[in-house]
């Protein structure tokens, strides 16, 4: 196996000069640069990665933490943040928490004892404030999607409350009056913008907001199909329901079918997302779309910013865009 000092007897320059050259510590002539890139290529050299990271202080990886991959909408992020990563060769060390708070704290204290450069930290529970007294000690962090009161991290979101309106503003052009919400754990930051949205719709237009059909709990198909219990087992029912994930929108989608109503004719759905099966289910569904890839290259970007002592933005805003198939009904149309 090649070694740093083959490579420099190859182009004929010190070994000193070849370690500064791989790792950009050094402006060397081209002409220079075009050997070591040559000799390097002929004796097949690999740096040894445990070396130069003794040398550098840096592991060359970054933690990304994930409430769960199997998610789409989390897998997706992943996905952005991983391809990014690579470009400037980083690697990336994932943990799926399942919304477990020793996970979360696992992750946090493996950046802490200096096992990744950075972290970019997602979670979809609320804390108590065992995350933020954490993350306050941290520097290298990017909070992604949620937030995470009490700590001063560059956070990436979407305009969660422009969602909630637009969602439920087209169910109000559609004829809609009688609104059902099913969205995500209560004090999550998302919730509460998303339902903020909601309710300054049906403000507008004179709705009053049912408490009985607020239904919070976790974002999850299973709360879909639990709440779709609820809503639709008496003849007094929504018309339609906001569901503030695409995965609660499905678990609403399933139990509605297996009590025999129908999505759209009998109730209308609008989800929240935008994932790839969104535009698969029966009937396709209409959904807020957040630029998920998007979200995840700016993590990735503030990270790396970050961990390059350069300036950071505190909080980035994402657009978010109604998206219109076939899963809402307008009342002013007949049954087929």
């Amino acid at each position: 196996m090649a070694t740093l000092s083959d490579v420099a007897i190859e182009a004929g320059v010190s070994p000193t000069a070849v370690s500064r050259y791989l790792n950009n510590r050094i402006a060397l002539p081209q002409e220079t640069r075009d050997r070591i890139d040559l000799a390097i290529a002929k004796l097949k050299y690999r740096p040894n990665l445990l070396a130069k990271r003794l040398s550098t202080g840096r592991t060359e990886a970054i933690g990304l933490v994930t409430p769960e991959i199997a998610n789409p909408f989390f897998a997706e992020l992943a996905a952005a943040v991983e391809a990014d990563a690579q470009l400037h060769g980083y690697a990336v060390y994932m943990s799926s928490t399942q919304g477990d708070r020793l996970r979360e704290i696992d992750a946090i204290q493996r950046l802490q004892d200096q096992h990744v450069d950075g972290l970019i930290m997602m979670t979809n529970e609320p804390d108590d404030g065992t995350l933020a007294e954490l993350l306050s000690l941290q520097q290298n962090v990017v909070l992604l999607d949620e937030d995470i009161p009490g700590v001063s991290l560059p956070r990436i979101f979407v305009e969660n409350e422009q969602g909630g309106y637009l969602a439920t503003r087209h169910l109000i052009d559609a004829g809609h009056r009688d609104i059902a919400i099913v969205s995500g754990p209560q004090n999550l930051m998302s919730v509460r913008e998303r339902m903020a949205g909601f309710e300054r719709a049906m403000a507008e237009s004179g709705l009053p907001v049912r408490p009985d059909w607020v239904l919070l709990g976790a974002y999850s198909r299973d709360h879909g199909r639990a709440s779709a219990t609820v809503l639709l087992g008496s003849d007094d029912r929504p018309t339609a329901v906001l569901a503030c994930s695409d995965y609660i929108a499905v678990g609403i989608l399933s139990m509605a079918r297996q009590l025999g109503v129908q999505v759209p004719w009998d109730m209308s759905l609008v989800g929240f997302d935008d994932t790839p099966f969104a535009e698969l289910v029966d009937p396709p569904l209409t959904t807020i779309r957040q630029p998920i890839a998007e979200m995840g290259r700016a993590a990735f970007g503030q990270l790396l910013a970050l961990m390059n002592n350069t300036a950071v933005v505190p909080q980035t805003r994402l657009p978010v865009q109604l998206i219109i198939r076939q899963s809402v009904r307008n009342l002013g149309e007949t049954s087929l």
